[in-house]
Parts: C-alpha cells; structure tokens; sequence
C-alpha cells in the first residue's frame, strides 16, 4: 500500500527540468517541418533566378530575328523570321530540358516555331518587356519567357508579334533539390548538437539548485540559521527568503516550546516533591506507629498537592489544546449565552464553600440570536471556566463575581466580563500576567499562572481580545474586569500555527 502510494505522488509530481526541456524542444521540433518547407521555397528561387536569366536570353535572341514587313499594295503588314534550321536546332538543345519557342504574328497567326505552346490569357500594355509565367505543354509543366515585341499598328488593329520561349523544369528541379539536400543536411547535423547544448545548459542552470539542496541536507537538525541569498540566483532568492522566514519562525515557535517545557516541568516539580515528601512523613508516622492525627493530616496534603498537580496538568492540556492547529480548523455553531450560564451554574458549589456570590447578567439561553457565533464550544467553555475560577480565587470570603454577557450590534461582537472585587492588578502588570506561567509579586493564591493565558490564545484562535481593567476605580480594593471580546457570526480568527 505504502509503495502505491508513493509511485502514485512521484507520478503526480511535475519536473521543472523536464517542463523546461519539453518547451524548448517541443517548438524546436515542431517548427523543423515548417523549416524544411522555407528552404525548400528559397531554393525554388535560388534555382530559377540563373535559369530565368538565360531562358530571357534565348526569348531575346528569337526576337532579334523578327521582323514586321510594312503593308504593300493593300496588302497587310507581315511578320517574318529570320531564323534557319540550324540555328532553331541549336535553340533547342538542352541535355537535360526539352525547349520550345514559338513566334505569333499580328493577328494571333503562327508564324514559327512550336504550336503547342499555349498563349498567355491576356497582354500586358507595355510592349518589349520580357515576362515570365508557369504554364503546361503536352502534360509538362514549363517555364515560359514571354514578351510583346513593338510594331506600327495596321488599321484599327492593335495586335502586336508575340514571343515564347519555354523549357521544362528538370534542371530547376535538380538544383533545387542539391541546394535543399545541403542546407537540410546541416540541420540534421545541428539539431541534435542543439538539443545536447539545451541539455547541457539545462543542467549547468539547474546546478545552484542542486548545491542549495545539498547544503539543506547537510545541515544539523538544530541548525535553523537563515540560508546565504547571495550564493542561491536571482530568481531562487524568494524562495530562499521564504525558506528563511520558515526558518525563524519555527525556530520561535521551538523556542516557546522549549520554555513552556522548562516552566512547565519547574511548576510541577512543586506539587510532585511536596507529594513525596508528605509520603514519606505518613510512612514515617505509620512505621514509627506515631500519631494517627499526623499521618491524617500528611494525607490531606497529598490530597490538595495532588489536586494541584492535576490541576496543573488539565491547564497544561488546556493550553495544548488552544495551540492545536488541527482542533483550530473545526468549528461550529455556538451560543454563547447557554455556554455562559451552564459554566457558571457548574461553579455555583464551589463559590458557596467560599462564601462569594456569584452572578450572571445579561443575555439568556432562550435569545440566542444576540450571542451566536462560530467557534469551538470546548475552548470557549474553557476560557470562561478560567475566568470564573481566577476571579473565585483573588476574591475575599464575603466578595461578590459577576459574570455579564451582552450584545455589541455596532461592533459585531459578543462581550463577556468576569468582574470581581478581589485585591486588582497592578497596571504595569495587566499585559505581564497574561504570559505563560507569570505569578504576580506578593500573591498568596495557590494558582499555576495559565489561566490567562489560555484565555488569550482561545480569544486569538476566535478572531476576538481579552483585556484587564480595575472594576471601580474609585473603590479600594479596586477589584478586576476581565473583558473578552469575540465576534459574531462565522469566526474569523488568525490562521492555525504551522
């Protein structure tokens, strides 16, 4: 299974070599073809332009020897040849064409030479100019020099001698070809050449990617210092500026792993020695048959020390939890008054044993329209209970907790207070006690120091603010608001941590 999986990903994946090869390849071959047939044309013209300029000659040659006799006793003009066997036997010999040449006289009459030779459609009005065409005589196709020769004109009789000399195409054909032959010749020799060259450059180019790959693989698995841009090419240096940013902020985030680790094994050691040390006090009592009263009371310290480790370690997972990248992308309908209500009702027992009332005001369940959002129902029940129980711990037997709830429609968001009347915070230490950990100077409060802090991220991971202001400022104590701030509607929260 393992082995499908990954021929089907090495199948999906694309190859930037080969895309680059097959688009300078694929053109290069696909205009070979059209490449032939230009060479093919130029060398048509190469070949007839000799050609041409001799079969002009032998049309000029014949039409030196026609004449145009005047009109003579009522008599028209005539066109005569003077033109012998001999010579028009000379004219036609060609080792490799077959030449015709014929010679009409004013009126269109054959006066000498071949009859076959078809006459042109239509004549141009100057007279004496050589002009060429492609034409068929007996089912073979032929190179015509053609030309009107200048004559008086007989009555209203515009009709002047014509002029033809023609050859077929075999010589042309023959040139053409050994013109093509080497010029395609030097092609095939070339194309392959080039393509090893594109190869070759391909891979030259490609090799700063291959030693920047190497010298990622080379390095340690602690090494996060950023990568050197200038030893990567141009266009690599984005990607080379990303991956140092990857770089850095993982290596922050492993930075603040690796201090929450530190703080979190330092805050447990407390707990844990302390439970050690009233198990052994208790094994002492019961071995040395000592006090029943003393093991009793070394038990109940196990019992709270145990309670506060737990307690510890259901924050740790707390706080686990709000980072969780993958718990962040599922979320759903929330209300918010129902969650406020049920987690202060859980906390009604407690508060009673500690002799603080304990209160809500704001939205009910029932309303549910004002205070719905989008979120994830067990962060935001934690961020409450933490609320609630930070504010039950600083406040005084006798105190009052307030939990309020309410609508913000112009802000679009739903505001949550924890207000108590405990000792306050201290305004150079409202953003300090939302750190992982932080216990402020002086306090007496058995407490881990996260309660906060989880409250922070699960607002950051909702889009939403937590902020600590006194709750009457003219009263001493002055006491804390806690105020959280989410908005309403579909959650719109920073993006999950890589």
């Amino acid at each position: 299974m393992a082995e499908s999986v990954a021929t089907a990903a090495s199948q999906s994946q694309r190859s930037l070599f080969g895309d680059i090869l097959d688009w300078m390849l694929v053109p290069l071959l696909l205009l070979w073809p059209l490449s032939v047939l230009v060479i093919w044309l130029v060398a048509q013209g190469i070949a007839n332009k000799p050609f041409d300029r001799e079969l002009g000659e032998l049309a000029h040659t014949v039409a030196r020897r026609v004449a145009v006799a005047p009109p003579d006793r009522g008599q028209s003009a005539r066109v005569t040849v003077d033109l012998s066997d001999s010579q028009a036997v000379l004219l036609r010999r060609d080792p490799a064409d077959t030449v015709y040449f014929q010679v009409l006289g004013l009126r269109g009459e054959w006066v000498a030479g071949d009859r076959d030779l078809p006459v042109p459609a239509k004549r141009r009005s100057t007279e004496g100019e050589l002009q060429f065409r492609d034409d068929e005589v007996q089912g073979q196709v032929v190179r015509v020099a053609y030309l009107w020769l200048p004559a008086a004109r007989a009555g209203d009789s515009d009709q002047v001698p014509l002029v033809q000399v023609a050859e077929t195409l075999e010589k042309r054909s023959q040139l053409t070809t050994e013109i093509a032959r080497g010029v395609m010749l030097s092609q095939f020799a070339i194309l392959p050449l080039a393509v090893l060259l594109v190869w070759f450059a391909l891979l030259r180019g490609f090799r700063p990617l291959n030693e920047l790959q190497l010298r990622i693989r080379r390095r340690a698995a602690d090494d996060l210092s950023p990568l050197d841009e200038r030893l990567a090419p141009q266009e690599v240096s984005p990607l080379v500026a990303a991956i140092n940013d990857l770089l850095a902020r993982l290596g922050r985030s492993i930075a603040a792993q690796k201090h929450f680790l530190a703080d979190a094994a330092h805050q447990l050691k407390t707990p844990l020695a302390g439970l050690r040390m009233q198990a052994e006090l208790a094994q002492r009592e019961v071995d040395a048959g000592g006090d029943a009263m003393a093991a009793r009371r070394s038990l109940q310290q196990i019992a709270r020390a145990s309670q506060r480790a737990a307690h510890m370690v259901n924050q740790l997972l707390s706080m686990a939890r709000a980072e969780d990248s993958e718990q962040a992308r599922r979320v759903q309908p929330i209300n918010l008054a129902a969650l406020a209500t049920e987690t202060v009702r859980d906390f009604v027992p407690r508060a009673m044993e500690l002799g603080i009332d304990l209160g809500y005001e704001g939205a009910e369940p029932g309303e549910g329209v004002g205070v719905s959002m989008s979120g994830q129902s067990v962060l935001l029940r934690e961020a409450i209970r933490n609320l609630v129980d930070n504010a039950l711990q600083y406040t005084p037997r006798g105190g009052a907790v307030t939990v309020q709830l309410r609508a913000d429609p112009f802000g679009k968001v739903a505001v949550l207070q924890v207000e108590d009347n405990g000792p306050g915070i201290a305004e150079a230490e409202r953003e300090l006690v939302f750190q992982p950990f932080y216990r402020a100077p002086g306090s007496e409060v058995d407490g881990s120091g996260l309660g906060l802090a989880i409250v922070r991220e699960i607002a950051e991971r909702h889009g939403g603010t937590v902020s600590i202001e006194p709750a009457h400022a003219r009263r001493q104590p002055p006491g804390t608001r806690v105020t959280l701030r989410l908005p309403l509607g579909p959650a719109t929260g920073r993006p999950p941590a890589a």
